[in-house]
């Protein structure tokens, strides 16, 4: 568990670096997404990564690793969303955008640190294809939560379904950097 940590978190600290970097270009223009866009905006990439993954052929040059990273941050963008009151400026201080940023990229990791240690770590012997797969069925769940506004059953809520999606992107680059 504890190599899982570590590269955990140097693959999260890339995306937290790419998210400040994108952060000072553009400020937080992602705040005028709705949660439904950030959904369809994942929902490109995680299409993306498995047209690329089925047919080896890719016409835009971007590497998988970067869409892997992009449904980390857009996934917290969208925590970040879900939870900011709604009379919020759109325009966040960098500061306060990655003090959000690392306050529910910290609880994601704090629920992958229970999960592994109730399933093992069973990813590891996991295709990357499979974890592929795992985003695009969550990302479906999500797309139906919304359409159900944010009502279920006995299901889990947007927020479990960001998560396990973060979780399974970084478990993918883990895999992708480190063997």
């Amino acid at each position: 568990m504890e190599k899982t940590i570590e590269q955990y978190n140097a693959v999260l600290h890339l995306c937290r670096q790419l998210f400040e970097k994108k952060t000072v270009d553009y400020g937080t223009a992602w705040r005028i997404l709705r949660p439904s866009s950030l959904t369809d905006q994942l929902l490109i990439k995680a299409r993306r990564i498995r047209q690329i993954e089925e047919t080896g052929r890719q016409a835009v040059a971007d590497k998988v690793e970067d869409e892997y990273m992009g449904l980390v941050n857009y996934c917290l963008m969208a925590l970040m969303q879900l939870n900011l009151p709604k009379d919020t400026t759109l325009e966040l201080p960098p500061q306060y955008a990655l003090d959000l940023y690392d306050k529910y990229a910290h609880e994601t990791r704090e629920l992958m640190v229970k999960k592994n240690t109730d399933y093992g770590e069973v990813w590891r012997d996991m295709r990357i294809s499979s974890l592929t797969d795992l985003i695009l069925m969550k990302l479906l769940r999500v797309k139906q939560i919304e359409d159900n506004q944010g009502q279920t059953l006995v299901s889990e809520g947007l927020e479990a379904n960001y998560q396990d999606i973060i979780n399974y992107a970084i478990f993918a680059l883990i895999k992708l950097k480190f063997g």
